[in-house]
């Protein structure tokens, strides 16, 4: 599962140190429009899971627990990218959630060995 299912959830799980509930999304894309395009559907798709509640339905685990959304990426985001995520991570916290964007496991694939 990938940013490009827009549908479904890529990964859940708890984090076993920090007890947070971290649901993951792995953007693997070059950087464009229409890759922004897709996390923005797929970042509103996990609001819509965590605002209708179906979240503890389908993990209920995740009662009582912090929410936290890692975006895992293959490319290092730049400049139009950054802003995006700042600006997701202020809805996001709106829901009562974090947002988080790392490199996805190995690093970035687009920086120098």
């Amino acid at each position: 599962m990938t940013v490009e299912n827009t549908s479904i959830i890529d990964a859940v799980g708890t984090d076993k140190e920090t007890g947070e509930v971290r649901l993951s999304i792995f953007a693997h894309l070059p950087w464009d429009t229409a890759h922004l395009r897709l996390l923005q559907e797929k970042i509103n798709m996990y609001l819509g899971f965590i605002e209708s509640g179906e979240i503890y339905m389908s993990y209920p685990g995740a009662k009582g627990r912090p929410l936290v959304i890692d975006v895992y990426t293959k490319f290092r985001p730049n400049e139009d990218v950054a802003r995006f995520l700042m600006h997701a991570e202020a809805v996001v916290a709106n829901y009562g959630a974090c947002l988080r964007q790392g490199p996805s496991s190995g690093g970035y694939a687009d920086d120098s060995a």
